[in-house]
């Protein structure tokens, strides 16, 4: 028996680590206890060798020297301060009041606000939590689905996973051993391609089952022109024209031969909100009275936001700044937008500043953890068996690919994000490498998988998040004085299966077309 646990270490303890974390017992102190209890088991039988521990102090001493981590902090406090800002109310009222006289339209604006938080906060929490406290009653008012409404909640915060700045590609970015800056650059037009297939899923689901999204009714819309005009053919014409201007700007300045897509759709946002708050400020202080309330509106709710992307994004991609750098302007710039919106006092600060600590902790430590459970796996020889265990896969790279994609998406029913980056992936990255894989497109690829960990039912954070605010019972609602139905978990759990569906697929699209990520090498196709 004992000669058995010997030969067979490695699955051994990554079996123990998996029942460890379905017992419930937290992720930080499983992987270290794992570590510590083989690796003295292994010394007592004489299989072990105690130097692998004697390196152990300067491996936890690397984790406090990495600089990259500092933007986990950084990001964590931008996305907090901007979540208790205001922000979100104020995008969600402006958005929905532009997609409102469509079929669907309100599920559309919760998809576009989901990805502006995301670019923005980087907090899968902060966005499902905010929007299913905002948009979730008004959907209901209106007569939506409650299964599509909830799942287009519950997906629209997980663009946080996959959009730059996200923790998670923080994270993974750092377990492969490349540059944040490159995995942002590889996982934007995938993120972007994913916002797309959402909106065309709902415009879709809206046309063949017209009763499921309806258009938000005349008079449950807030701004409208003293001539009784939407003023969306208004907004409309401002701006097409601005974009116009903004894609000639990048054109005459800012496009060189090395520009990514990425750089050029930042700058492009960027240009477009400034010159869009220029006609809104001559409009307000000229009182010309050509634009309409609601492109007032929207100038005054989007381009704050914006700027916000482009100084935490835009300087990254240019390369003016490095992703540590990028996360500190970016949480300096959602404390001075806190501030402009009237909304910054001590409780905030102080609320945004113990969950950054809470959760900057929470990543420490299962780091040290999981540098001692590597440790110990790799000291019985775990790598090798890992290595043995893939690469004699049939199919080559793209046989290796699918089937790490199907156990990333298996284990993702019970490992939430960070248990998976800080267990898996340290041990499939060296495998990807031997292969030539791509490394930032290995990384991005997990990242999309991973996001169906939180869709998952029923262990998907999205949706404990989404449950936790949703309605459970019958309820008057304040503005129809109709009584409205509460949101059983069984809908919450439908709504999320066609948005896992898409994200699978999204999986499948990275996979056939390496381009969407590899462009930010510069070697990709390039796309106009």
């Amino acid at each position: 028996m004992i000669e058995f646990i010997i030969a067979n270490m490695p699955p051994i303890m990554f079996l123990t680590l998996i029942g460890l974390l379905l017992l419930g017992f937290p992720v930080a102190f499983s992987l270290a206890a794992n570590g510590i209890f083989y690796a003295l088991l292994g010394i007592f039988f004489g299989e072990f060798n105690f130097a692998f521990l004697q390196a152990l102090p300067n491996r936890i001493f690397g984790i406090v020297q990495n600089d990259t981590l500092l933007a986990v902090p950084f990001f964590t406090l931008m996305g907090l301060v901007l979540e208790r800002s205001g922000m979100a109310e104020d995008l969600l009222d402006t958005i929905g009041e532009i997609f409102g006289p469509i079929r669907g339209g309100l599920a559309i604006a919760v998809i576009f606000v989901g990805a502006l938080l995301a670019a923005t906060t980087g907090v899968v929490a902060a966005s499902v939590i905010s929007m299913g406290l905002i948009s979730l009653p008004i959907m209901m008012r209106y007569g939506y689905d409650r299964r599509l409404a909830s799942g287009v909640i519950a997906a629209s915060g997980t663009l946080s996973q996959i959009l730059p700045p996200s923790l998670v590609l923080i994270i993974l970015a750092d377990q492969v051993g490349r540059s944040v800056g490159d995995v942002y650059k590889g996982a934007m037009l995938p993120a972007l391609t994913l916002v797309v297939v959402y909106i065309v899923f709902v415009m879709i689901v809206a046309m063949i089952f017209p009763k499921t999204a309806p258009a938000l009714p005349p008079h449950a819309r807030k701004y409208r022109e003293p001539d009784g005009r939407s003023g969306l053919r208004s907004l409309a014409v401002i701006s097409i024209l601005a974009g116009v201007v903004a894609y000639w700007l990048d054109a005459q300045f800012f496009v060189t031969e090395s520009t990514a897509v990425d750089e050029k759709v930042v700058v492009i946002l960027l240009l477009w909100g400034l010159i869009m708050f220029a006609f809104a400020l001559l409009n307000k202080y000229l009182r010309l009275g050509w634009l309409s309330l609601i492109a007032s509106k929207v100038v005054f709710s989007m381009v704050p936001p914006l700027l916000l992307i482009f100084l935490v994004l835009g300087t990254i991609f240019i390369g003016v700044a490095t992703p540590t750098e990028g996360g500190a302007m970016g949480a300096v710039g959602s404390i001075i937008l806190a501030w402009s919106r009237g909304r910054l006092n001590i409780n905030l600060l102080k609320q945004a500043m113990e969950s950054t600590t809470k959760l900057t902790s929470f990543v420490i430590f299962i780091l040290i953890g999981s540098t001692i459970f590597t440790l110990t796996f790799t000291g019985f020889g775990g790598q090798h068996w890992v290595n043995s265990l893939f690469t004699d896969l049939p199919g080559g790279v793209y046989g290796f690919l699918i089937v790490v994609s199907i156990f990333i998406f298996l284990l993702a029913f019970f490992l939430d994000y960070f248990e998976l980056a800080f267990i898996v992936v340290p041990l499939l990255a060296p495998v990807a490498e031997s292969l030539g894989i791509d490394l930032v497109w290995f990384a991005v690829l997990l990242a999309i998988n991973m996001q169906t960990s939180f869709m998952h039912p029923p262990f998907g954070f999205s949706l404990f998040f989404l449950r936790s605010v949703a309605p459970k019972e019958a309820y008057i609602d304040k503005v129809t004085n109709k009584r409205v139905e509460g949101v059983k978990t069984t809908e919450i759990y439908w709504g999320s299966i066609p948005f896992i569906i898409i994200q699978l697929c999204m999986v499948g699209v990275v996979l056939a077309f390496p381009g969407l990520v590899t462009h930010y090498k510069g070697t990709a196709p390039k796309v106009d």
